[in-house]
């Protein structure tokens, strides 16, 4: 019997002959079941954050931990207590990256102190030039690492400020910050997030907003909407309704299940279905895994063999005897 996957719409898959076991039609070393094939295909789509994955060890080994785990690609958290960290840590960082041989595809810009509830500073006035001295480190990183996306936290409300001020301040810091990406071909992503009651925008709609208002007063329209769909679940986001309706402005998505953000499987959202509806409304890019686990990051990662078809990887497969 001869099983040929004949189709498969995720990227970085290739064709593959299985007899039996199954070769791979390029290098023919070593027997594929049709369920490693699909899964590998998943592996080159999503990409581990490894400011939540991989805590079992240092954050300086997670990039290797997940080339470990079969990942090409990975994202994370702006992993500096400072805008401006010293080059002996940036350094650092590049290599275990480099070293690790994993792509960074996604860096958050310098987002104050996550940890005391602060979500970014983009439109914070007076932290301008330390907003701008952030994007310039973050995108002498992407230049090093081939970032293709910097996601920058609007900021919370001020006291004090009104929002016209702060929106004002957050589309000139943005449209800034837009162009200094695109010298890299880069693109800025804003994101609307939960548990933060400062933090302004928590639906699809507000953050397009931004993004629109950015587009004005820039040329490169390289600005973009981050759909994490757990942050617009919790949020109350009709998360199917922003998919179908704006998968076009979308530049990034990320996933986590509600409640407690954990992986796929643990809570109550779609997340199968969502998925597949992003790849019939033409989503093509990554899907970032960034989700606390449960247990140990290596056993939690069985959700992905469930989730197969739901990423683009429904195969036709044709059988001859």
């Amino acid at each position: 019997m001869r099983r040929r996957i004949r189709h498969c719409s995720a990227r970085g898959l290739y064709l593959l002959s299985v007899p039996g076991l199954g070769r791979c039609t390029e290098c023919a070393l070593r027997p594929l079941r049709i369920e490693d094939v699909l899964v590998s295909a998943l592996w080159s789509t999503a990409q581990a954050n490894i400011s939540l994955l991989f805590s079992e060890v240092a954050f300086e080994r997670r990039p290797a931990a997940a080339a470990a785990a079969g990942f090409e690609a990975i994202e994370c958290w702006w992993p500096f207590a400072t805008a401006t960290p010293p080059s002996s840590e940036v350094d650092a960082f590049v290599a275990s990256v480099t070293d690790a041989g994993v792509q960074l595809r996604g860096l958050n810009f310098y987002a104050g102190h996550m940890a005391g509830g602060e979500r970014g500073i983009a439109s914070h006035r007076l932290r301008r030039g330390e907003f701008d001295d952030g994007v310039a480190a973050a995108v002498d990183i992407g230049a090093r690492l081939g970032v293709t996306g910097f996601n920058a936290l609007y900021g919370n409300c001020l006291p004090g400020v009104s929002a016209t001020d702060q929106h004002d301040a957050g589309l000139q810091a943005l449209a800034a910050a837009t162009e200094h990406a695109d010298s890299i071909g880069a693109t800025v992503l804003v994101e609307p997030v939960s548990g933060i009651e400062a933090y302004p925008l928590k639906l699809a709609a507000d953050a397009l907003t931004v993004i629109r208002g950015v587009r004005e007063q820039t040329t490169t329209g390289r600005i973009a909407l981050l759909a994490d769909l757990y942050h617009l679940t919790v949020n109350g986001d009709d998360v199917a309704r922003v998919i179908a309706q704006c998968a076009d402005e979308i530049g990034h998505v990320q996933l986590a299940d509600a409640p407690g953000r954990h992986e796929p499987g643990t809570g109550g959202i779609p997340i199968a279905e969502l998925v597949d509806l992003l790849g019939e409304h033409g989503y093509t890019g990554r899907i970032g895994l960034e989700y606390v686990p449960s247990g140990e990051t290596l056993a939690g990662l069985s959700w992905l063999r469930q989730l197969v078809p739901a990423f683009g990887t429904e195969a036709q497969i044709e059988v001859t005897q």
